[in-house]
């Protein structure tokens, strides 16, 4: 019954932080459109700390320390290894294979990146060969390390305390579960159309699969080394090399 309870706290907490800062930039839709990037940008930053501030409470609401939740543990340092550089490895791969398989097509002009340096002053610099080479750099170097202080908010949450709270359920179970809340948390973001521009709706129950996917690796790593700073840096890594792929 305890721990119902604390998973109560943990759910309403995350949810009502989280959603509410989700739905911010809605009320601010009539500014401009650089103006609401920003405040967007803001909220949904700060959002990203909901299922940490989720697990705090609920930890400590349920008579836990902070030190349950393993803050000062990263594990066997392997470990760190995988988690920093499989992901800019695999889109790299997936990249290359997607190219070869005949199933995307190589741009040479360029044409998303051209389209960005266009809107730079015209003293910026920049060339599209430097743009791509200063952002797959920022993916396997210092980016990944920079999005875990942001990453950790939700590895706090999702990892560090929902996982190890539903784990008397079985480890699929407890992995699958938590994935599956975890990619739901994001409806309010997916429906004003981030990630899945144009499927306000499919794209939430495609973030959900995506979740799952990563949920399983993000959890494999937490479970090895009872971390929450690993995973973090693994998100972090996808989030990095996401920004690359926008591009």
């Amino acid at each position: 019954m305890k721990n119902r309870k604390s998973l109560i706290v943990f759910l309403l907490v995350t949810f009502t932080i989280s959603w509410t800062l989700f739905l911010i930039p809605l009320g601010f839709r009539n500014l401009d459109a650089q103006t609401h990037q920003i405040i967007t940008t803001i909220s949904f930053a700060l959002a990203m700390w909901g299922p940490g501030i989720g697990a705090i409470v609920a930890t400590l609401a349920s008579d836990g320390k902070m030190s349950d939740l393993n803050l000062k543990r990263l594990g066997p340092k392997r470990y760190l290894f995988w988690a920093w550089l499989l992901f800019p490895i695999l889109s790299v791969a997936t990249g290359l294979v997607t190219l070869l398989l005949g199933f995307g097509q190589f741009d040479p002009n360029l044409t998303l990146i051209n389209d960005s340096l266009a809107a730079l002053p015209p003293d910026a610099g920049l060339t599209p060969t430097l743009l791509i080479v200063a952002q797959v750099a920022a993916a396997f170097t210092i980016a990944p390390i920079i999005n875990t202080l942001f990453a950790m908010g939700e590895e706090l949450g999702w990892r560090g305390y929902l996982l190890p709270q539903l784990l008397h359920l079985g480890e699929w179970k407890a992995i699958i579960i938590s994935s599956v809340i975890w990619g739901f948390w994001h409806a309010p973001a997916i429906m004003q159309g981030h990630n899945y521009p144009g499927y306000p709706v499919a794209g939430v129950f495609m973030m959900v699969i995506f979740t799952v996917l990563l949920g399983i690796i993000f959890s494999w790593l937490y479970l090895n080394t009872k971390s929450p700073w690993v995973p973090a840096l693994a998100h972090g890594s996808v989030n990095a090399v996401a920004a690359v792929n926008d591009n």
